[in-house]
């Protein structure tokens, strides 16, 4: 997982994916002011307005990330900036699917549910075709060369009438259909928190791979609430938000123990990773208490999240809780994420028997660690 993890593109993916979507929430954040103005209807319900203004501002995300992706590979040495971008942004411009029509900001609503996918193949195949010229045709005359192979690939394409949209929307509905199970939820959740107690980022790892494919699947989810359709998935990115509270782990409830434990070093940790974890930011108690790498903590920092997942899975599938119709970043704190992701009260009734379950996970492996952690008493201190 490592060695995938460090791919040059894998990576690119991964570091480019958080600054696109600050081009997200300006995006939203603008769509959303501007849109009653624009329709004169100021009466939709906020879900609605949200709903209307969060697709065209995943338009924008994908635009916005076609030239991150550039930037982080040429950084890692991938081709020169300037090619590549010709190659990758005229690609992605060519691969859009047509026609564009007059309103632009329906069109970016339509383009929503494939562009990430988009602007990730059209980097993809700039970035390959660079690789193999490189072998053959090295220095800035086979970079550029590169970069009208790659956009005389999309141009060809488009000539032919062949949507590369509608082939993404075709290819992502089975996996859509296997990654909206609970054996692929909990494999994440595994996965993820098995690498972080070995030390490995186990979410960036699998982010350039998972983010893109349930980011998807949460825009169809955002595209049917504003349709008023039934929403079509359960597991999509803000489901997560129910899963890992305080963070990867669910160490909410670690935070909390370690900041009234009786141990002085543990009650420090815990005291300054308490305000972190509540805006699910936990990598100061990860290797603070530490979790990594520790026999005492690790197994319930696997299992405390896995058994989240099924009780989550389980009301969400069931209908006790509305499933996730919106994208909300996970450093917003959990009550408030799941609340505006699901647009249900019921939502914050299940974060609490979440955190709950996982308190009482954490309890006794706490418990032992404390025992284990306390500086061994004198026989003085012992008879006293």
């Amino acid at each position: 997982m490592r060695v995938l993890g460090d791919l040059p593109f894998v990576a690119a993916v991964r570091e480019a994916l958080p600054w696109s979507f600050i081009a997200l929430a300006a995006a939203l954040i603008a769509v959303f002011i501007a849109g009653p103005a624009a329709s004169g209807d100021a009466s939709r319900s906020l879900g609605l307005r949200i709903a209307l203004a969060l697709l065209p501002a995943f338009g924008v995300m994908a635009g916005a990330l076609v030239i991150l992706l550039c930037v982080f590979l040429s950084r890692r040495g991938v081709a020169p900036l300037a090619p590549l971008l010709l190659g990758a942004v005229g690609g992605f411009a060519l691969a859009l699917p047509r026609p564009f029509g007059p309103d632009p900001v329906s069109y970016l609503r339509e383009l929503g549910a494939s562009g990430l996918f988009l602007a990730i193949l059209a980097c993809g195949t700039a970035s390959a075709w660079f690789a193999l010229l490189r072998r053959f045709w090295d220095g800035p005359a086979g970079a550029w060369a590169a970069a009208l192979l790659a956009l005389a690939t999309f141009g060809a394409l488009a000539l032919a009438n062949v949507s590369l949209a509608a082939g993404i929307d075709a290819a992502l509905a089975p996996i859509s259909r296997l990654g909206d199970t609970y054996l692929a939820l909990v494999a994440i959740v595994f996965i993820e928190t098995v690498l972080w107690t070995a030390g490995v980022h186990g979410p960036a790892v699998l982010a350039a791979i998972v983010t893109p494919v349930y980011l998807t699947m949460q825009m169809q989810n955002t595209q049917a609430y504003g349709a008023h359709h039934p929403l079509p998935y359960v597991v999509v990115v803000s489901l997560f938000l129910f899963v890992f509270p305080g963070g990867a782990g669910a160490t909410l409830p670690l935070a909390v123990m370690l900041a009234v434990s009786r141990v002085p070093r543990l009650r420090k940790i815990g005291r300054v990773s308490l305000l972190p974890a509540l805006f699910n930011i936990n990598e100061p108690l990860l290797f603070g208490a530490p979790v990594v790498f520790n026999p005492y903590l690790a197994v319930p920092f696997v299992v405390a999240p896995m058994v989240i997942a099924t009780t989550t899975y389980a009301a969400v599938a069931a209908g006790w809780v509305s499933r996730a119709a919106f994208y909300v970043p996970s450093s917003v704190p959990t009550f408030v994420s799941t609340y505006l992701a699901t647009q249900d009260v019921r939502a914050l009734i299940l974060v609490v028997v979440n955190i709950a379950i996982a308190a009482a996970i954490y309890y006794p492996f706490v418990r032992a660690y404390e025992r284990h952690a306390e500086p061994a008493q004198t026989p003085a201190e012992t008879a006293a």
